[in-house]
């Protein structure tokens, strides 16, 4: 007689058998396979579902786990942001759907495999490297960047060990996007706010020791510029233990503009301004413990310390036809601990990939990947088969680069998805013979099933600490429990 764990394996290999080969009766299927199980790769998986008859789709993702960086990049204390993931897990169950876990590409299989073995091969394997400043001291000691200070709370496997040293006062963020005010407002939130969240255990005993009481978001270019959300600032301006603090130069000329502003400029723009006016009564504020301070026309052009960080130098820029133009006059500011949060970059996973090294991306054009020899500006060849890499396509930010929000992915790769059931069924990608898939012999793959063990683990460790889950942070463990062990 079997042992449960022994049936549930049974049970797992029959419907992994069903979601293989689940297909219209009489038809070659249509074999895609997606690289990359973030929200790009499955929000193309279920248009392609939805929209391409007779098709059967792998998604193929490096990690035992799934959902990219709605799992690690979105904020702890949003969890209505991760409630795309219900949709995602619909996609995932669909029989024509396989989720497997743990590959890579580079090393598990080559991009002329895939090629070789599906009709058609999207990469939406994002971007998880950061852009460096490139300026004097960037590798002392507490210098990060925002990727990595969001990878360590979020859990993401590698980062458990980042340990970044809270024990100054001021932590400054570079750059004025909604990444740089996730890690501002997880830092400032306390430990109360945050433990009811999916946070990481080890970040939260460590934000409960920090002693930060000041994050300064520093920008290049002046605040009809800055790049946060009306949403973003507000959650900040509502911290009931941190008093926001602006530079009124800065934004003394700001409402002489405001009636031409678009609206949605204009109405954070309102926000920046009403805060400013409320900025006496808030410093007085005897409860406000932490300060939260926007800083514009500054550029780093140094960091200076010993060892570590001990302040930062900034050239002061003036602005012309929007762009951050550096004067004579500089800057020194203390600080304790360094986030870059200046945008993230993608990286070439095989070396017959026609990649853009500078900007960090595929070239495409609309998503079509271009042939090796090509870039963005060759436009004059007609003929599609020459221009493209017939069958390969990209989409999200390996694509695009890192712009936009989960929305702006999600168009992007439904676009995408659009253009693969198009050349499919113009006969651009031709289904003369059936395509195999992935071989996965010899390869410790993790299907839905074993991610669903994984998800109950976590959700369990979570409750018993009235969270909602306590992710599991080691590769090694993730693949004991999706083995059942």
């Amino acid at each position: 007689m079997l042992c449960n764990a022994g049936l549930l394996r049974l049970l797992q290999r029959g419907r992994e058998g069903v979601r293989r080969f689940a297909s219209s009766p009489g038809a070659t299927p249509k074999r895609i396979c997606i690289v990359g199980a973030g929200p790009a790769g499955f929000y193309a998986a279920q248009y392609i579902l939805k929209h391409l008859e007779n098709s059967q789709v792998d998604i193929i993702e490096k990690l035992p786990v799934p959902f990219g960086l709605v799992r690690f990049g979105v904020a702890p204390d949003h969890p209505e942001v991760k409630n795309v993931i219900n949709t995602f897990t619909k996609t995932a169950q669909n029989p024509r759907v396989r989720f497997l876990g743990n590959l890579s590409l580079g090393s598990d299989f080559t991009l002329d495999e895939l090629r070789e073995r599906y009709h058609a091969v999207l990469l939406t394997y994002g971007a998880d490297k950061d852009r460096k400043l490139n300026i004097p001291n960037e590798t002392l000691t507490n210098v990060l960047s925002a990727r990595e200070f969001v990878a360590w709370y979020n859990g993401l496997p590698g980062f458990e060990r980042l340990n970044p040293d809270l024990s100054g006062s001021t932590l400054t963020l570079l750059g004025q996007g909604n990444v740089a005010i996730d890690v501002a407002r997880i830092v400032l939130s306390g430990a109360d706010l945050l433990k009811k969240t999916d946070i990481t255990e080890y970040a939260l005993e460590a934000l409960s020791r920090s002693n930060i009481k000041k994050v300064l978001l520093v920008g290049r270019r002046g605040p009809l510029q800055a790049a946060f959300t009306i949403k973003e600032l507000r959650e900040m301006l509502k911290l009931s233990n941190s008093a926001t603090t602006w530079r009124s130069k800065d934004l003394q000329d700001v409402e002489e503009v405001l009636p031409s502003l678009p609206r949605p400029r204009k109405r954070i723009t309102e926000l920046m301004l009403k805060s400013l006016s409320e900025q006496t009564n808030q410093e007085q504020d005897s409860t406000c413990s932490n300060k939260f301070q926007p800083i514009f026309f500054r550029s780093p052009v140094n960091f200076i310390g010993t060892n570590r960080v001990e302040a930062i130098e900034y050239v002061v820029n003036q602005l012309v036809d929007n762009r951050a133009v550096p004067t004579d006059e500089k800057e020194v500011i203390p600080t304790d601990l360094v986030c870059r949060s200046i945008g993230y970059k993608s990286v070439n996973m095989d070396g017959t990939l026609n990649f853009d090294e500078r900007k960090g991306c595929v070239w495409n054009a609309a998503g079509r990947v271009l042939k090796k020899n090509l870039t963005g500006s060759d436009q004059t060849i007609d003929d599609i088969e020459d221009k493209y890499e017939n069958g390969l396509y990209a989409s999200g930010w390996l694509a695009t680069g890192p712009t936009g929000v989960i929305l702006t992915t999600m168009n992007n790769s439904f676009g995408v998805a659009d253009l693969i059931c198009r050349d499919f069924k113009n006969d651009v990608i031709r289904v003369k013979e059936a395509k195999p898939g992935l071989d996965l012999s010899g390869k410790r793959v993790v299907t839905w099933d074993g991610w669903n063990a994984i998800d109950a683990e976590e959700c369990r460790r979570g409750q018993a600490k009235g969270k909602p889950r306590e992710k599991i942070v080691h590769v090694d463990e993730m693949l004991r429990i999706a083995d059942g062990k």
